[in-house]
């Protein structure tokens, strides 16, 4: 889900919970004084499910996917790429490059099993109240939660953390943006309250919350300073997760050492992983220096997201004699849509006609063979890889949906197939730009000494925003197509400082975005696509989309009572994003491509685990042996 550990250390891939909820095996118990007005008695859960019963018993011992006797033991190594200034979590996607070490820091009230689609056991806390209506959740901790100071994890804890994310952070604003209050009412209980019932995600993604120290925020540094927590920091956080950070070299690298007496090591939800006891993280701000320090020996995994790397660039010994591994794993959790931004706070791109016509203007097919060897696909979804992609024409219960909104909505989506431009050969590409010109013209724009004007007479210029030489690559084969167009078109490399700055402000004219989707949308699609977050800086709505028909489907998305609902109003909300042409779809690949020196193990992954890493694997002595000692 969308704000959980596992999502920050994947780089913002976003995702959030459905509207349906099932429940697993519950202890029949007083109510506590959140249930005012309420029935005298709560049925109190372990764990929660976006689709029905729970897999896992109230009294299981461990999840079935994991090695309960893995090895505690050595380091890995990893490479991330860019580089961090701050470890405050609260004001990330705000201020400075958080560093993605700090997931492994804290936990939430509850945690994810990789075996089932949307189902959370308890992990701060042992279990979750509500009533019938959804109307507001009780969450009570355990009585052993501990930080690494030794100090409990309080209610109090959870009310300022709760009160402080959604103060801000525009992203945790947006998620919760109808729990309206988070209150202790008993000594370990949290009522956490909502804006109106009938909102069945509500519960859940509550529990996704990362709960922060209030004593530690609200306390001094070693200087005698007090922190502040709206600001970022490079002093070491206290945290309750597995992990804490043993040293670091400010954007460099991180350590982090495994907590020995961490509380949650014998929880059902915590055996069998973290299971390393240092994890190393060195910083790359190129993937390609990146690469060659992983031949060298000096990180254990790399991940690899280029097609032309993977394709061509692990032909080195190591490779030859299976000491490195490559490997794919399939992502069977999550879809996304991944495309050039078109800044709708730019008057050129107001208009769908010129938008589309820059969707015309890309050459995917002939892309795809000279930079990808073949190996992706066109995204034809904002939900790609799931069910819930649209396709065909609509009908039956995404139909009636749609049928709410059909004045607020382009006509042509209820009688046309979407489907991208098809370009590979030149007469297609000749084709595809003749329609670009013909879309461009009827909104007013025209061909002045060669150049693209708008209605005004003024020269169409964008600025392409890119951070790293592989976005380079991309936007450098585009550029052409554009200028075929009379589109003048300038490419902008910028750090990742600068790069992430003009993103939160808004300050660019076309960007590539990621939008990661789970199998159950729902309160995120706010940050993503509402109206209400195209004017947040810092909010993952970067298109800048004010548009009511899109609110409205969202409100669908989020209120749906029943999965099949939920798949009908979700196909209904990406066919609308699609027909107003705010992207210029991109490509996807359906694994995760990593290579790994062959010193670790581990148990058969789940289907949802993805790699699994570095969770549910360990250092494999035997075979480290094997291979060799490390540079």
């Amino acid at each position: 889900m969308t704000l959980t550990r596992r999502h920050l250390l994947q780089a913002g891939a976003a995702a959030a919970a459905t509207p349906v909820l099932g429940f697993g095996s519950s202890l029949l118990t007083s109510a506590p004084a959140a249930a005012e007005g309420a029935a005298d008695k709560l049925t109190w859960r372990h764990g929660l499910s976006l689709f029905g019963e729970v897999k896992y018993p109230a009294d299981f011992k461990r999840f079935d996917y994991v090695n309960p006797d893995a090895p505690k033991g050595g380091a890995a190594r990893q490479i991330s790429l860019g580089t961090f200034d701050n470890f405050n979590l609260t004001v990330a996607g705000v201020k400075g490059n958080i560093a993605p070490a700090v997931g492994y820091l804290y936990e939430t009230l509850m945690t994810q099993s990789q075996d089932e689609v949307g189902t959370e056991y308890g992990l701060l806390a042992e279990s979750a109240a509500h009533p019938d209506d959804f109307s507001w959740v009780v969450y009570r901790l355990r009585a052993e939660a501990r930080w690494h100071d030794g100090k409990p994890v309080t209610a109090d804890d959870v009310v300022y953390s709760f009160d402080t994310l959604k103060k801000f952070s525009p992203r945790y604003a947006s998620y919760y943006r109808h729990v309206t209050k988070a209150e202790k009412v008993g000594e370990r209980d949290i009522r956490f309250t909502f804006d109106g019932p009938g909102n069945r995600e509500l519960p859940t993604i509550v529990g996704e919350l990362m709960i922060l120290p209030k004593h530690w925020w609200e306390g001094t540094d070693d200087q005698g300073r007090k922190r502040d927590i709206s600001a970022t920091t490079l002093e070491k956080p206290l945290g309750s997760g597995p992990y804490r950070i043993k040293e670091f070299v400010a954007g460099r690298s991180i350590v982090l050492e495994r907590v020995k007496d961490y509380w949650g090591e014998k929880l059902p939800v915590r055996i069998g992983q973290y299971n390393f006891d240092e994890l190393r993280f060195e910083f790359f701000r190129d993937n390609t220096v990146a690469l060659e320090a992983f031949k060298a020996d000096q990180a254990d995994w790399i991940a690899e997201n280029s097609a032309k790397q993977w394709a061509t660039a692990y032909d080195f010994p190591a490779v030859t004699d299976k000491r490195v591994v490559k490997e794919e794993f399939p992502i069977n959790d999550s879809g996304r849509m991944q495309g050039f931004v078109l800044n709708l706070r730019r008057d050129m791109f107001k208009d769908a006609r010129v938008r589309r016509a820059f969707n015309y203007a890309f050459d995917f097919e002939e892309m795809n063979k000279q930079l990808f060897y073949g190996q992706y696909k066109r995204i034809n979804s904002y939900f790609e890889g799931t069910e819930l992609a649209s396709s065909g024409l609509p009908q039956g219960d995404e139909l009636a949906i749609l049928e709410t909104v059909r004045d607020k909505v382009p006509a042509e989506l209820f009688t046309q197939v979407y489907t991208n431009p098809v370009g590979g050969n030149p007469e297609a590409v000749r084709g595809n730009l003749r329609e670009a010109m013909k879309l461009v013209k009827e909104a007013g724009f025209d061909i002045k000494d060669r150049k693209l004007v708008d209605p005004s007479g003024k020269p169409v210029t964008v600025e392409m925003l890119v951070q790293d030489p592989s976005s380079e690559r991309i936007t450098l084969f585009y550029k052409p197509s554009l200028e075929r167009l009379g589109v003048t078109v300038s490419i902008r490399v910028v750090d990742d400082a600068q790069y992430q700055n003009r993103i939160r402000a808004f300050d660019f004219d076309i960007i590539t975005d990621l939008w990661g989707q789970s199998l159950s949308p729902g309160n995120e699609q706010r940050d993503y696509w509402g109206s209400q977050a195209a004017d947040q800086p810092g909010s993952r709505n970067t298109i800048g989309i004010k548009n009511p028909a899109v609110d409205a489907l969202i409100d669908k998305v989020i209120f749906a009572k029943d999965r099949a609902t939920l798949v009908a109003a979700t196909r209904a909300l990406d066919r609308v994003l699609l027909w107003n042409f705010y992207v210029v779809p991109q490509f996807t690949y359906g694994f995760m491509r990593y290579a790994r020196w062959d010193r670790f193990s581990h148990a058969d992954l789940p289907k949802y685990a993805r790699s699994g890493l570095p969770a549910l694997w360990w250092y494999d002595a035997e075979k480290a042996a094997k291979i060799g000692r490390r540079s």
